[in-house]
């Protein structure tokens, strides 16, 4: 891996490295990536031009046609709904080739595609519109019902109906668009917002430049030639055109990043699913010949123990990649041992550093199952940093931090998160706990943010308890992650009621389905008959409730 390295990104070399100022750092910079979005987008379009690239159901578009549509859909946003450089554009939807083609037409009219999660409730959407000012939302019929419902007054909504071919599906945002002029962007342009939940609940939308998105991109890229370059030398070198399944969420930046925008460069079909369901994905690998799978844990090991698992030829994959969350480390050995001939990868990054941060592959993942691999070449550098800022050394455990000019900008319109993410030398603070072993390999131990990591999906403990504490019910409330073999782990949340107004377990979980998206709300709630622990600060004693009920969860 270091040799192929050292030829792909070396003086003159395909991947060779500049440098570029990045919050008052010097840092390396893959020189041939394209600047911006649309500028890689026109490149590969043209370049894999007749080269399938999307695969819905019965609908499939080569590179060319998917292009073509993107840029009418920008043209029409210039003209017909006035979308301007640097405007918040909306996109609520679920995946599927309307998504991807309004994505690209966003961002080639010049504005910032904000992505908006598709399982938010009417009031998570109303919070997250409202915070950057979307000018424009693109829906789909079950989103923009929810939009519609929000109170008071919201931007203009555009409904698409994406089960329709594209062409007719895009008709709803506009025809006459015909000639208009598209805006010059620029490198340092902002180009998407991308949600994430943190330790304050609230979520946060983290605005990435153009620069940032193509150099993770292309920084995935050396990842994957370098495997290509093993592959041809041992005599193994790909005859299929790349494909793999997108089954996991266009709105997160694994899908976005390493699956949907990776794939232009590589001409890699996208073989999308709706909804995920094992045997399906299955189905879709055979049928598809998909070369490379990467979801959460979870989807792999749903495969990995389906009953039906062995009537589908699965052997085209050389891959199994997972990101998002821990792999169990008997399910990396099953992977390589059952899985028809795939290897084992686990990749760890964040939305705010565009996906990009370190990975674990093939036979250097089973000799360290518990890693999460080395900080990916060849821009990736990491940082294991006290509370202060400071440097800790190999093997002591300390906040994993992340350094690269891949790195979002800032937290929209929150300087104070902003500030507080960096430390002084430009290093990310992750929130998650772990240490440097003597090789560079990465091992995540805890969380610092109080999160809950269920299959993939980042939770705020806080968020669902100020959920919690709408319910008038609800006197104390107290998150936290519980257990769970499916999931990794799911919320569970113990309550203390106010007397004589206390809910059943299912009428509160039911109270919140209507205020949270279904994966936030506890799967487990317990009722305390006194006031929950307090710490000498007055805050409730979390880790000693933690502790507590995941015994009896266990139990």
């Amino acid at each position: 891996m270091d040799a192929g390295l050292a030829q792909l990104t070396g003086p003159g070399a395909p991947f060779a490295l500049t440098t570029a100022q990045s919050r008052g750092q010097t840092l390396p910079m893959i020189a041939a990536a394209p600047p911006t979005l649309p500028a890689y987008f026109a490149h590969f379009c043209a370049e894999h031009a007749a080269k399938t690239f999307l695969v819905a159901g019965e609908e499939r578009l080569t590179f060319a046609e998917t292009y073509a549509q993107a840029g009418a859909v920008a043209r029409a946003l210039v003209a017909v709904h006035g979308v301007k450089k640097g405007d918040r554009v909306g996109i609520a939807m679920r995946n599927s080739p309307s998504w991807i083609v309004l994505y690209m037409g966003v961002v080639m009219a010049g504005g910032i595609a904000t992505l908006l999660n598709g399982w938010w409730q009417s009031e998570e959407l109303a919070a997250a519109i409202a915070d950057v000012e979307c000018s424009l939302v693109l829906a789909d019929g079950p989103r923009a019902k929810r939009i519609a419902a929000i109170p008071g007054t919201v931007p203009p909504l555009v409904t698409i109906d994406d089960t329709l071919p594209i062409a007719e599906a895009m008709r709803a945002v506009g025809e006459a668009g015909g000639d208009a002029a598209l805006p010059a962007v620029d490198a340092l342009d902002a180009a998407t917002i991308l949600f994430t939940s943190g330790s304050t609940g609230r979520s946060k939308g983290a605005l990435s430049d153009h620069r940032a998105i193509t150099q993770a991109v292309f920084n995935y890229l050396v990842s994957a030639m370098i495997m290509l370059g093993i592959a041809s030398e041992a005599g193994q070198a790909p005859t299929l055109q790349p494909a793999t399944l997108l089954n996991v969420p266009l709105f997160h930046v694994t899908a976005e990043v390493p699956v949907f925008l990776q794939s232009f460069a590589m001409g890699r079909k996208l073989v999308l699913m709706p909804k995920w369901d094992a045997e399906e994905a299955m189905r879709l690998i055979q049928a598809e010949q998909v070369t490379y799978f990467v979801g959460v844990p979870l989807m792999s090991f749903e495969m990995l123990n389906h009953p039906n698992r062995a009537n589908y030829d699965l052997s085209t994959v050389s891959d199994f990649a997972a990101g998002g969350a821990p792999r169990p480390v008997e399910h990396v050995r099953r992977i390589k041992e059952e899985m028809g001939g795939g290897s084992p990868l686990i990749g760890y990054g964040l939305t705010e550093t565009n996906a990009a941060g370190a990975g674990n592959w093939r036979d250097n993942y089973l000799a360290k199952p518990n890693s999460t691999g080395r900080p990916s070449p060849p821009l990736m550098e990491f940082a294991i940093v006290d509370d202060a800022g400071r440097h800790l050394g190999i093997g002591r455990v300390g906040e994993i931090s992340i350094r690269s000019v891949a790195n979002f900008r800032e937290y929209w319109n929150n300087p104070e998160a902003t500030a507080a993410a960096f430390t002084a030398d430009g290093f990310f603070r992750t929130g998650d706990l772990g240490y440097l072993d003597e090789d560079g390999y990465v091992f995540i131990v805890d969380r610092k943010k109080d999160i809950i990591i269920r299959g993939g999906e980042n939770i705020s403990c806080i968020e669902v308890e100020a959920a919690l504490y709408e319910h008038p019910g609800v006197a104390e409330a107290a998150v936290f992650g519980l257990a769970d073999e499916r999931y990794g782990e799911v919320p569970g949340a113990v309550v203390h009621c106010r007397e004589g107004a206390c809910p059943e377990e299912g009428e509160l979980q039911e109270f919140l389905r209507a205020h949270i998206a279904a994966f936030k709300v506890p799967a487990r709630i317990w009722f305390a008959q006194d006031p929950l622990p307090r710490l000498g600060t007055e805050k409730i004693d979390k880790v000693t409730l933690r502790q507590q009920y995941r015994a009896l969860a266990i139990a």
